[in-house]
């Protein structure tokens, strides 16, 4: 299978519970513990800068993304980013999160914070976030917490506590 098997579309209602089933399927239970998960209850995701890959039919890895906010500075949350076992390491989820930063660029985004591991996210554009810039409603590994500025110095007003941007306003 190639990259060009796949159908990469923006997020629908009907997508929802494939992408409930890959999500439990990649991270089980735990993930609604998790910082980013808490985040994430506090509000929607923006389905129009969520993606999906399709191999006919099938939902095989999804993207969302969703609006935050830290001090004075906006931004979007990425993930969660899975994609079914069976297509991994065809490079869907990379794929995935540049479409993701195009769409989120595109609508005028400037930065994307998430939290995962840098030797993935670091080629698609994504570095640490200085140390003590930043802190989530949950403990995270602070290496863990990276951001890929859209647009150059939206990360300096981005401080404090990551929160839905619901909950900013």
């Amino acid at each position: 299978m190639a990259l060009a098997d796949f159908a990469f579309l923006p997020e629908k209602p009907h997508h929802d519970a494939a992408i409930e089933a890959i999500n439990d399927e990649a991270f089980g239970p735990g993930r609604f513990v998790k910082a980013a998960y808490h985040i994430r209850e506090d509000g929607p995701h923006e389905r129009d800068l969520s993606f999906v890959a399709l191999s006919g039919e099938e939902v095989v890895g999804s993207v969302r993304l969703t609006r935050i906010a830290a001090g004075e500075g906006r931004g979007l949350l990425l993930g969660p980013l899975a994609v079914r076992p069976a297509f991994k390491n065809i490079g869907i989820g990379k794929r995935l999160v540049a479409i993701a930063l195009d769409a989120a660029r595109a609508s005028g985004h400037g930065l994307v914070v998430l939290v995962g591991d840098a030797p993935y996210y670091g080629p698609l554009g994504f570095s640490r976030v200085p140390a003590g810039q930043l802190s989530m409603p949950r403990p995270v590994d602070a290496a863990r917490l990276l951001a890929c500025e859209l647009t150059p110095g939206k990360l300096d007003a981005f401080r404090g506590v990551v929160r839905h941007a619901a909950l900013a306003q």
